[in-house]
């Protein structure tokens, strides 16, 4: 499977969907120091990342129409800033929404499908008209914006091509779903927007894939099976801060499954971060594991827990941040994560080098997919542009 991703920063999605099974024909990234990361790690022969042939450019100067071969997955996160919670708020007026060069690059390439990742504020309700406007366009990648031509009025032409069809059908089916990254296997509770599209001749009806991680599955471990603690080495009855401490309601309906969940438990911090060694406040014999100083905690920003996934990873666009990026383990201490210990959590093997002293790496992480995500979905795309790749084959013996 063959696969060009985009906006690619310092790799977290192109890396998941590597593991997957996809080939990378491009991988494209403009920021510097991402570049110098990606290129390090490729260097280093990082399994999956050796032979990516990587593209320092603005996304709005590549013809994707160079790349030769059909493409099977065209992916990336195009910039979240313009709908983040935290940013200003402009949405598809802000210079730094590139999310018609995304369309762009389906329109040239016609992949079987795409994959595209981005804050959930993209899902608020103040940007509904937009979200309407990215799948209609989406859907019909080939009837691009006139130049000049305010997205508005583009998003006008689009719904009445849209009705006019409806017969006929889109050339892509898409879903947009808010998910929780802890539902597919990362140990952070991020919460993102994800866009899949499968080409109609590959699918024409398909789900949007089911999360293969609860939290209902970790509590069943915690506090029903105690296998949890038992697998860490800790007593349970010392065992006292677990994913559901605070909500007894949510508990108690645990604690009456006559079965065990179904999906995986949750990954907790615990879970994410064992093997390695107590940072140091010095030089650490494993690269990007020293402590940093500085960390502090305030009201709504009380910092992560051993025992359920880690709060977001931040990127510090704003300054370095605070509560989100550190560890408190419920004994009154507390202290920044080690820039090896946010790679974990994001997804990245130990022998991943993220580039830069501190600030740098904390906003290449804090921006990144998690590596677990991208494979997790990766999969289930592959499963299904292949049962599309069987049918147009069975059709083709049909007909012959």
């Amino acid at each position: 499977m063959r696969s060009v991703e985009l906006f690619a920063g310092c790799g977290g999605l192109a890396l998941g969907l590597s593991r997957a099974g996809f080939k990378h024909s491009l991988v494209v990234e403009l920021n510097e120091q991402a570049n110098i990361t990606l290129t390090k790690n490729k260097r280093l022969g990082v399994e999956h990342m050796s032979d990516w042939p990587l593209c320092h450019a603005d996304i709005r100067d590549v013809d994707f129409r160079a790349v030769e071969g059909e493409v099977d997955l065209v992916a990336g996160g195009p910039p979240c800033q313009p709908f983040s919670i935290g940013g200003k708020h402009c949405g598809p007026d802000d210079s730094r929404n590139l999310w018609p060069e995304a369309v762009r690059a389906v329109r040239e390439l016609r992949p079987k499908a795409f994959l595209f990742e981005n804050v959930r504020g993209l899902l608020r309700p103040a940007f509904s008209e937009y979200l309407s406007y990215l799948k209609l366009y989406l859907a019909w990648p080939g009837m691009s914006a006139r130049d000049g031509e305010a997205w508005s009025d583009h998003l006008g032409r689009l719904r009445k091509h849209e009705s006019a069809r409806r017969r006929g059908g889109a050339d892509y089916r898409v879903i947009f779903q808010g998910i929780n990254t802890a539902d597919f296997g990362a140990p952070q509770k991020r919460h993102r927007a994800i866009a899949v599209g499968i080409r109609t001749d590959m699918a024409t009806e398909w789900k949007f894939p089911e999360p293969t991680h609860s939290r209902e599955a970790l509590a069943w471990t915690q506090y029903v099976t105690g296998d949890y603690w038992k697998r860490h080495g800790l007593a349970s009855s010392s065992a006292t801060v677990g994913c559901c401490e605070d909500n007894e309601r949510f508990l108690r309906r645990v604690q009456e499954l006559l079965l065990p969940p179904s999906e995986d438990p949750w990954v907790t911090v615990r879970d994410a971060l064992q093997g390695l060694p107590e940072p140091s406040e010095g030089e650490s014999s494993l690269a990007n594991h020293e402590l940093h100083p500085g960390a502090r905690i305030y009201p709504r920003h009380t910092g992560s827990r051993w025992d359920e996934p880690a709060k977001a990873l931040k990127a510090g666009n704003h300054g370095v941040p605070g509560g989100e990026n550190i560890l408190a383990p419920g004994d009154g201490t507390f202290r920044y994560f080690t820039l090896r210990e946010m790679a974990r959590l994001q997804g990245f093997p130990d022998e991943f080098i993220v580039q830069g002293t501190w600030k740098g790496p904390i906003k290449q992480l804090g921006n990144a997919v998690p590596v677990q995500v991208g494979e997790i979905l990766g999969r289930k795309i592959i499963r299904i542009v292949e049962r599309g790749n069987d049918n147009a084959d069975n059709a083709v013996r049909a007909a012959a």
